[in-house]
């Protein structure tokens, strides 16, 4: 079993996993990001991406003719998610849900930029839904697309996660597959896991996963980015809505 201390601990090293070291390395904090998959892998699913990002109110929109603002956007995102449990369940979604809305429609687009992202003057209209303000999906184009769609979006904060290795503030441990959060007191303090065999596959490609052996580290902080299912197409069909009928037998992740 392998056990060290320090620092902060961050999950996976895609794209949310590489923007929260990003944050974290402004902060001045010790690094240390935990992926199942090689070097190779880095910035994950939103490399593969189409770059598109969601933005509320932009000049992008304006120069479109989009009348957007934050109102309406908000107003299309609760209709979509439809929280209905505030009391409980929905309040931290709910809350989550509104700031990043306000995110989006104020500071959100200079951030992006500060960070070395471009965008294109194209706006699409992902999630369209109904096409109505009290429907479901986006009434109006929000997805703005990153120059170099998605490596636009994801290789700005992986070369500052590389400069960070090379100062020695980031240490990547790929082959570490996390498989439990260490919790004491009931706060988190730490994770374990497996560390896989080496594999040099190719971005994308499928690598091995045998075990090696352990691992344990101790953390002031641990910050979960892995995430939602869409990468694991057994998990996808496992829980395929039964109204759309049968789960593709081939599915392409990215």
């Amino acid at each position: 079993m392998n056990c060290e201390q320090g620092g902060v601990v961050i999950i996976g090293a895609g794209l949310a996993g590489l923007v929260a070291a990003s944050e974290a390395l402004d902060a001045g904090l010790k690094i240390r990001i935990l992926d199942q998959e090689n070097d190779a892998n880095l910035g994950g699913q939103a490399y593969w991406s189409f770059g598109g990002l969601f933005l509320v109110g932009t000049p992008e929109q304006r120069r479109l003719g989009v009348h957007d603002s934050f109102d309406l956007a908000w107003s299309d995102w609760q209709h979509s998610a439809q929280f209905d449990r505030l009391a409980d369940e929905d309040l931290w979604a709910h809350r989550w849900a509104k700031a990043y809305v306000e995110f989006a429609a104020t500071e959100k687009r200079s951030w992006i930029k500060q960070k070395g992202i471009d965008l294109t003057p194209v706006v699409g209209w992902a999630e369209r839904g109904d096409g109505r303000a009290e429907g479901h999906g986006n009434s109006v184009p929000r997805f703005h697309i990153a120059w170099g769609t998605g490596t636009g979006v994801s290789e700005p904060f992986a070369n500052k996660v590389r400069e960070g290795m090379r100062t020695g503030k980031v240490q990547l441990l790929n082959r570490h597959r996390v498989t439990g959060l260490v919790v004491e007191g009931g706060s988190v303090t730490g994770v374990r896991g497996e560390i896989l065999s080496p594999d040099n596959a190719l971005r994308g490609w499928k690598s091995t996963r045998n075990v090696e052996s352990e691992f344990e580290f101790s953390a002031e902080a641990v910050v979960i980015a892995t995430g939602g299912i869409g990468g694991n197409h057994d998990l996808v069909r496992r829980f395929w809505p039964s109204r759309l009928g049968s789960a593709p037998g081939h599915m392409i992740t990215g």
